[in-house]
């Protein structure tokens, strides 16, 4: 899903060429090493991870291996080439426990596996290299895969009503306007840990009210719950929104709205469909 949108965006100033996991085990070390010398880079750009939180709760190994141990790997050839590592990590890294939006040097602390699996490949890069882009972001839809937004719009295709928890507060954030963000900061030459999304924030249930609100949809009981009642295997931190301070004094730039990065993805939704 990110990984499409940076092909686009990028292509159009930068020879790109782009790996799927089909083509290469990332959890490989020689896949990283035999792709990274025939390509011969300057950039590399790491968006592959393993997404699904509740299953991280039982998929442990292979959680660990794509998150962590994969970066580890990436890291590893690309600081023997000297060789810049754009990397993606999220906002789960974070405990939830914070009252305003965390920047970039606050402390981690996971409350699930795939946070802690994540903030592992943070240690991994920020200890082995000092040339890489580290890039937390959060609530990521796109148009090239599974994601809330298209949940949403499926759902509503058999059902009547909705039940949407209400205390989890993020920023739902664009692949589209994620990918511009990181070709202004490549041209920048910028180095470090840099928080994206798309400004403002929501809880869930109030991203799917605006959802269906934008797609035109009515007649549909959206009905917020607590996330305990839904008894998932892996914890969400209650409040994960992102500093953009730092993002901002660097670009000179802002992201545009949640809301209107919705919009756009509708727009583009219905273009393709």
């Amino acid at each position: 899903m990110l990984g499409s949108d940076l092909l686009l965006k990028l292509k159009i100033e930068h020879e790109v060429v782009g790996l799927d996991k089909e083509e290469i085990d990332i959890a490989s070390a020689n896949d990283c090493e035999e792709a990274i010398r025939e390509i011969e880079p300057e950039i590399v750009i790491n968006a592959a991870a393993y997404t699904n939180v509740d299953g991280c709760e039982t998929a442990k190994d292979e959680c660990f291996a794509v998150n962590a141990e994969a970066v580890k790997n990436i890291v590893e050839v690309c600081r023997d080439k000297k060789i810049l590592i754009v990397h993606f990590s999220t906002d789960y890294v974070f405990d939830g426990a914070a009252k305003q939006p965390y920047k970039e040097d606050h402390q981690c602390n996971p409350i699930n596996t795939y946070g802690a699996s994540k903030m592992t490949g943070e240690r991994y890069i920020r200890s082995l290299s000092e040339n890489y882009l580290l890039i937390r972001t959060a609530w990521l839809y796109g148009i090239n895969g599974k994601n809330f937004v298209q949940t949403i719009l499926e759902k509503v295709k058999t059902a009547k009503k909705l039940t949407v928890v209400d205390d989890q507060i993020g920023s739902p954030t664009y692949t589209k306007d994620l990918a511009a963000a990181v070709d202004l900061l490549i041209k920048q030459n910028a180095k470090g840990i840099f928080h994206i999304t798309n400004r403002g924030s929501c809880s869930w249930y109030q991203f799917a009210v605006k959802i269906l609100q934008k797609a035109g949809i009515q007649d549909i009981d959206v009905i917020p719950i607590k996330s305990d009642q839904l008894q998932r295997p892996a914890k969400r931190p209650a409040y994960s929104v992102l500093s953009m301070h730092k993002f901002i004094q660097t670009t000179g730039k802002t992201m545009q709205p949640w809301q209107l990065g919705l919009q756009d993805y509708l727009e583009s939704r219905k273009l393709q469909n």
